[in-house]
This record gives structure tokens, C-alpha cells and sequence, in this order.
């Protein structure tokens, strides 16, 4: 299975802001959506950084409730580790697990966002991999 087929199945919808939106802006997007990161995009739909629960829980350790105005570029990661639609579920896994993040945005090969893989995506797509080898593997043997 590749991202691709895992965007087939959950959709493409991605929650996204310009960097300069405020932190509490964000939160009330990440709670509203129940998601746990907004990717942000230049003009041109270009992944421009990620904010994540994390990233603001930092930022809030760190600044308190002062923090909540600061804008999103203020905390946003910069430099987003991305993938494409191609990418095998394994090799997300292999990111995620090397990069500590639960979230990837798919971009294309221009680098405009075009979807989003969360942890719980590439879990829920591994273990129906790892079930569908069972049965066939019981199958087999059995047949």
C-alpha cells in the first residue's frame, strides 16, 4: 500500500493557514477539526511549514499565555520532512519513526500540498496489510 491509496481512502481535505495566523487561531482550528497539526502554505500552495499540538505546548511552556498572540511562523517547524503519493507505507513509517512526528504532508512534485498522512493513517493501513498477508498466509495452508 502507498500514500496514494491511503488519500484515496481518508481524502484529501487539509486544515491550512498563512504563517502569520495566530497561535490561538490555530488551536481553536486544531480543536474545531479535532486534528493535531495545520500545515501552512505560501501563496502559491506551497508547504511553507507545520504546526503541531506539540510545537504550541512547547511554545506555551516556554512563554506562557502571552504566547497565544504570537503568530504562527513564531513556532511553525520550517523545514517540513514531506512525502508523495508513491511513498510506501513502510518508508512513512521509516520517517515518522527517525523524524518523532505523527504528521507528513503529500505534496507533489512542485511541492504543492496536495493531502496529509497522520500516524493513525499509516497504522490503520499497516495492520490491514498485516491481516490481509494472515488470512492469505492461513489460506494457504490451510487450503
Amino acid at each position: 500500500m502507498n500514500v496514494g491509496q491511503i488519500l484515496k481512502a481518508r481524502g484529501r481535505s487539509v486544515v491550512v493557514n498563512q504563517a502569520p495566523t495566530a497561535i490561538d487561531e490555530i488551536i481553536k482550528e486544531l480543536a474545531d477539526y479535532k486534528i493535531g497539526a495545520v500545515v501552512n502554505v505560501d501563496d502559491d500552495g506551497r508547504v511553507a511549514g507545520i504546526v503541531s499540538e506539540r510545537d504550541i505546548m512547547r511554545l506555551l511552556a516556554q512563554k506562557g499565555a502571552s504566547a497565544l498572540s504570537h503568530p504562527a511562523s513564531s513556532v511553525m517547524t520550517a523545514e517540513v520532512v514531506t512525502c508523495v503519493e508513491t511513498d510506501s507505507v513502510n518508508q512513512i513509517m521509516e520517517i515518522m519513526t527517525a523524524g518523532r512526528f505523527r504528521h507528513v504532508p503529500v505534496v507533489t512534485s512542485d511541492q504543492r500540498l496536495i493531502g496529509i498522512v497522520s500516524i493513525g493513517d499509516v497504522v490503520k493501513n499497516h495492520i490491514a496489510e498485516v491481516e490481509l498477508e494472515a488470512s492469505a498466509l492461513k489460506s494457504y495452508v490451510a487450503g
